[in-house]
């Protein structure tokens, strides 16, 4: 038998003594007991790395040791309590000490105060042996390297005294010589004048000359290697920086003093009215401590303006030094937001208030920018903070003597700055309802509802319903019918607007253009008359039935550009009906009862925190999450947010891969319960264990996980009405006809069958929509069609048109509230001229009439299905380049969705739904027919490029328009996380970018190249106003970017000094030069082209750095994981909008014919000069004037 281990017991009582006296760490702690699970409170001392424990703090004895030497200690999370407790204990904080090898068990400890248990951790892990020794070892090297500096120092030293001593010694020796030979020409007679003294005269006045030019050349020499040098060009980047910084300062202390003095003041003295438009508490609350900000960034400006006159000695750090006690300030404003946005949006319900903000926006000052964006700027002043202190370091010098301080700033700043980025993240829904509200002329006041959600925006053709079937093919493409049917539409959680584009871009509402989609109807695919309208369409058209309580019944025909566009349009129309379901649920009080028992939807935790904001959902939005909370909300049952929806596919591979979130999906099937929170459940079979003893036992489940065997046959009831065939459609339909999977509604039922049979029977009416998305496609005729059988031919045929929306709308009680997963407004769609089935028990195949009925695990599984193949429809439709560059997971996509069609158990419509989830995988969309980048360049590299002489300004634009866009809209938007584009393996990271950044600074050398190549005066100036024309009709086009290309190239340093040659460009060109460049300024984060950008329709070419610049913002400002290792999904969610945005232009090309011969002129690089060859080719054109 082994022995234990001897130790010097009277040593290691000292020592426990010792550690109770003096130790690091004393207290009592709570510790579970090896072989049970109960707690025993133990008083714990901590000495060096030995953990002693005592049966008390009286205790003159240690009861144990624990060496740490080498553990591990950690937060655990909280265990839930079992259910068969009987009192409810105080919040407890655990804590794990692990040690490295397999025999011995971790120690469990608690405590139950949060501080008190970081302390221990904190304490634990640093009582270690190996990080003393190994931080004492970094000491001594660090000591030695500083005795090796300081030996240099004094050896250098000593050089440096002696070289003195023998300055003056030499110094001495000249001054003895100067002496003596003084002496001797006053002892010497002058000498008579030779007749050389002329020529010596000469001869010394020429060496006198080369001496100067040697020392001058020798001079010229040293500076130029110095202004050669790593460190001025460093401290010239830092200058830069600095004058930088003053302009952006002096911009946003202007912007303060607009939003006080035209704003502000004002409204103060408004509100002292006789008849007050708005009340001092709601001007206190919208403007508050705005007037403070203002008089702390005057002072701020001033004295980085005595800073700079100082220059070239810049001291900065104390001004920053100034700023920061000043920052609780900003904390107050930067809190006060969303309150504020929220009061600002609510007054202006209010017409004077109205009124007389827009006066107070139509000030010159303002430069028609709102109120709430003048409210928002504070929110963006420290993050450029950060970036210009991030320049800074990057350009200061490790031995500089402000180093340390700005570090030190730029941290404090970091700090407020993630709070700051969750509140703009919280507020930016509200600023952009605002923004459109005021872009539409009628006004529109349900966008003053703070509750509204944005979500899509994009133009679509609007086709009356009498010309529905008398469409051909040409009259749809025709520009005629896209000018006067082309719609802006905006889709918001709870309403869809559709508007006009006017003059200026102000949008006007059409009829009918507000649309509450509570009342609405969506069919993906409506039945045309004849099959010919229906070709001629091109599937492109879906069809939004409105039928509202208390006004006449109207339909809405769109059309999209693309089968892609459709789908992204029609699955969050689906998705956003469903959501409105889900909002007027909530007001019922079995989900009100669901929503409390679970706290885990607004409590924060130590794997998630919350937002203030609710979701389209009415739950509080995620702030912060683990990756597991994340895949737990795309998975829960109960509701799935669009807002949400969106932000996770547009995000998921910052924190997860594809292949994590398609496991969750296929788990979520499988085992449809773990889709379903712990109490939740708890309280579902609680009640059924309640309705066992009143109505006896339910029958079981006829399965309890999944087999897959071939699907059974329908039992679908034979009628004598004939029906036409019915196509397959990418919706999910509903299975009882709700929303979400209401938990505490089901089980809370008095009746647990009669409940799930009542809440089902409000929907027998319910239409399907099994329609065919895209018919054309070849492929459809090798995915089996189970719903074309000859039974399901035969279905009653009353059209939705015979049953009003509020008898198909689900009646909403506390005793029968069902809503079925997520199998939401797209799985609730009708079909005009479709056929209605009943969803009786007879519409579930396969099992008995009383079983399906009592079943709640049945519809746990078929609520988890239609979730799964619910965001696989999203994901494949919105996002289908995930797929078509990772084969393996497209592939793994289509095995599962097989395997799910052979299911037994799967609904008809469930089957066909996996099916055109298949056919969208596996089929080419035909997209726009637009030409591709690739075959672009391939023309391109065959044959001579023709001379700038020989195309017009229309063909360059077109062309130049044509190849931005086709080069802006291949950029993935997964380039856009993480700033690729500004590390080192940039072209690795993000080579869609960096191919974008090429051809604009491509096509800036070619500009400039093409105006330096012309030696005549006039000749030159005639290129220059050329190019200027062809800026002005890339404007027209919407094309920004090369807007951009060409101003930036007239404003080379190599073309802004020709001053002859720009004084005979005419005053016309210089007044669209002057306009263009203002449009396309950086002012005010290009204030005036974001404002052209938002009142302009697609197709467009915004300019790249812009997004890239906010992205910039975001990034450097907030990390992707806090400090507890979870997810910032409001970074996600902010910079998902941006994508949004960006997409947006990305989807709607240009109907423009490619010209390979211009386009071979624009990408030829032969006779495009660098930029030292075109400073040298100015200089040639126009000398330097000597001063």
């Amino acid at each position: 038998m082994q022995k234990g281990i001897r130790l010097n017991d009277g040593h290691v009582t000292y020592l426990g003594l010792l550690a109770k006296k003096d130790g690091t760490r004393r207290g009592c702690l709570s510790k579970k007991s090896s072989d049970n699970t109960k707690w025993h409170t133990k008083w714990f001392a901590l000495l060096q790395n030995m953990l002693f424990y005592f049966e008390s703090e009286s205790s003159s004895r240690p009861s144990g040791l624990y060496l740490l030497e080498g553990c591990v200690c950690d937060r655990s999370p909280s265990p839930k309590p079992s259910l068969s407790a009987k009192e409810c204990l105080e919040k407890q904080y655990y804590f794990t000490v692990s040690f490295n090898h397999e025999n011995q068990k971790a120690l469990e400890l608690r405590t139950e105060d949060v501080k008190d248990c970081d302390e221990w951790v904190a304490a634990i892990t640093h009582a270690s042996y190996r990080n003393l020794a190994t931080e004492h070892e970094t000491l001594m090297q660090k000591y030695l390297h500083l005795l090796q500096i300081v030996e240099t120092e004094k050896t250098v030293a000593k050089q440096l005294r002696q070289q003195i001593e023998d300055g003056e010694i030499e110094i001495e020796r000249l001054k003895s010589e100067v002496t003596s030979n003084n002496e001797k020409i006053q002892t010497n007679p002058t000498a008579a004048p030779s007749e050389d003294d002329s020529e010596i005269k000469k001869i010394k006045k020429v060496q006198s000359f080369l001496r100067g030019w040697m020392c001058r050349r020798k001079w010229k020499t040293i500076i130029q290697d110095y202004i050669r040098s790593p460190h001025a060009e460093s401290m010239r980047k830092r200058n830069q920086v600095v004058f930088s910084m003053l302009e952006a300062e002096a911009e946003y202390v202007q912007q303060l003093h607009i939003l006080v003095n035209n704003f502000l003041r004002p409204l103060r003295m408004a509100a002292s009215s006789k008849k007050p438009p708005i009340t001092h508490d709601d001007v206190s609350s919208i403007f508050l401590n705005s007037e403070t900000i203002m008089f702390l960034h005057q002072i701020f400006y001033q004295g980085l303006k005595a800073r700079i006159a100082s220059w070239p000695t810049l001291v900065l750090a104390d001004l920053f030094d100034i700023l920061l006690p000043m920052l609780n300030i900003y904390q107050e404003f930067v809190r006060n937001h969303q309150y504020s946005l929220q009061i600002l949006a609510h007054c202006k319900q209010n017409r004077d208030f109205d009124k007389l903000l827009k006066q107070y926006e139509a000030k010159p000052d303002c430069e028609e920018r709102t109120l709430e964006t003048f409210l928002t700027y504070p929110m963006f002043q420290i993050p450029r903070y950060i970036l210009t202190l991030h320049e800074l370091l990057a350009h200061t010098p490790h031995e500089h003597v402000e180093r340390n301080s700005l570090e030190y700033a730029k941290s404090k700043l970091e700090e407020l700055s993630r709070i700051m980025h969750d509140e703009v993240s919280e507020t930016e829904n509200i600023r952009k309802n605002l923004a459109i509200e005021r872009m539409i002329v009628e006004g529109c006041e349900i966008l003053l509802d703070t509750s509204q959600t944005f979500v899509r925006q994009g133009s679509l053709i609007q086709v009356p319903m009498s010309e529905k079937g008398k469409i051909t093919r040409g009259r749809l493409g025709s520009l005629s019918l896209k000018k006067e049917g082309e719609r802006q539409c905006f889709l918001f959680s709870k309403h869809l607007i559709i508007c006009t584009r006017g003059s200026g871009g102000k949008l006007h509402l059409t009829k009918n253009g507000v649309v509450s989609l509570i009342d609405c109807t969506l069919i993906e695919d409506p039945e045309t008359k004849s099959d010919k309208s229906g070709q001629d369409m091109e599937h492109l058209d879906f069809k939004i039935v409105v039928e509202p309580k208390d006004s006449q019944s109207f339909t809405v025909i769109l059309v999209a550009s693309s089968r892609q566009e459709k789908s992204a349009w029609t699955s969050d129309i689906s998705q956003v009906v469903d959501n409105v379901q889900c909002c007027i649920t909530s007001d019922n009080p079995s989900f009100c009862f669901m929503f409390r028992s679970d706290a885990s939807l607004y409590c924060d935790d130590v794997d998630i925190r919350f937002s203030k904001m609710m979701n389209s959902c009415k739950v509080l939005q995620i702030r912060y999450a683990s990756v597991e909370r994340l895949l737990e909300r795309l998975t829960d049952l109960r509701f799935l947010s669009i807002d949400f929806l969106n932000t996770f596919l547009h995000s998921y591979r910052v924190f997860t891969t594809a292949d994590v979130v398609l496991d969750k999906l296929i788990a979520i099937y499988k085992r449809p319960i773990s889709a379903i929170p712990a109490r939740s459940l708890e309280l579902f079979f609680a009640s059924s264990q309640n309705n066992k003893l009143l109505y006896g036992e339910p029958p079981k489940s006829p399965r309890a996980s999944r087999k897959f065997s071939s699907p059974p046959p329908l039992a679908i009831a034979k009628t004598s009405s004939p029906n036409r065939r019915r196509k397959l459609s990418l919706n999910i339909p509903i299975i009882t006809g709700g929303k979400a999977l209401d938990l505490a509604a089901l089980s809370c039922s008095s009746n647990g069958y009669a409940s799930m049979y009542s809440a089902m029977s409000p929907f027998s009416k319910t239409t399907l929509d099994i329609n065919k998305l895209y018919v054309s496609s070849p492929i459809s005729s090798k995915i089996p069609d189970e719903g074309e059988s000859k039974s399901d031919r035969h279905l009653p045929s009353p059209s939705p048109r015979q049953v009003p929306m509020r008898e198909r709308r689900p009646k909403r009680s506390t005793a029968a509230c069902l809503w079925p997963a997520q199998v939401s407004a797209q799985e609730a769609t009708l079909v005009a001229g479709q056929k209605t089935v009943n969803m009786n028990c007879d519409w579930f195949p396969g099992f008995p009439t009383d079983q399906r009925n009592g079943d709640k695990e049945f519809v746990i599984r078929r609520a988890a299905t239609n979730r799964v193949l619910n965001v696989l429809r999203h994901w494949v439709s919105k996002h289908s380049q995930d797929f078509e560059t990772n084969v393996e997971l497209k592939m793994k996509v289509i095995s599962f969705l097989e395997e799910v069609m052979h299911d037994p158990e799967l609904l008809t419509q469930e089957r066909k739904a996996a099916a055109n989830i298949i056919r969208t995988l596996t089929q080419e969309d035909p997209g726009d027919n637009q030409i591709t980048l690739e075959e672009v360049l391939q023309m391109a590299e065959s044959g001579k490029a023709e001379p700038f002489e020989n195309h017009s300004a229309l063909e360059i634009a077109e062309q130049l328009t044509l190849l931005d866009h086709l080069v802006f809209k291949v950029i993935p938007y997964e380039e856009f996380f993480g700033q690729g584009w500004m590390k080192n393996d940039k072209n690795e990271k993000t080579p869609y970018i960096m191919k974008t950044t090429k051809h604009f600074n491509d096509i800036s050398n070619l500009i400039a190249s093409e105006i330096l190549r012309c030696d005549d005066v006039n000749t030159r100036v005639a290129v220059m106003e050329k190019w200027v024309a062809v800026a002005d009709i890339c404007r027209c086009l919407h094309n920004y970017n090369a807007v951009l290309e060409i101003t930036s190239s007239l404003n080379r340093s190599s073309i802004f000094r020709l001053k002859k040659t720009w004084l005979k460009v005419s005053k016309q060109t210089k007044t669209v030069i002057d306009k263009l460049q203002k449009l396309v300024s950086s002012e005010g984060r290009f204030k005036n082209l974001r404002e052209a950008l938002k009142n302009c329709d697609p197709p467009c070419v915004p300019y790249l750095g812009m997004y890239l610049t906010d992205l910039a913002f975001i990034e450097e400002g907030t990390p992707n994981y806090t400090e507890d290792n979870l997810v910032n999904f409001s970074k996600m969610r902010m910079i998902s909008h941006i994508i949004r945005e960006i997409r947006q232009f990305q989807q709607t090309a240009y109907k423009i014919d490619h010209q390979p011969k211009v386009s071979q002129y624009l990408l030829d690089s032969s006779n495009v000069l660098d930029e030292e060859s075109m400073y040298e080719a100015s200089l040639r054109i126009e000398p330097k004037v000597p001063n």
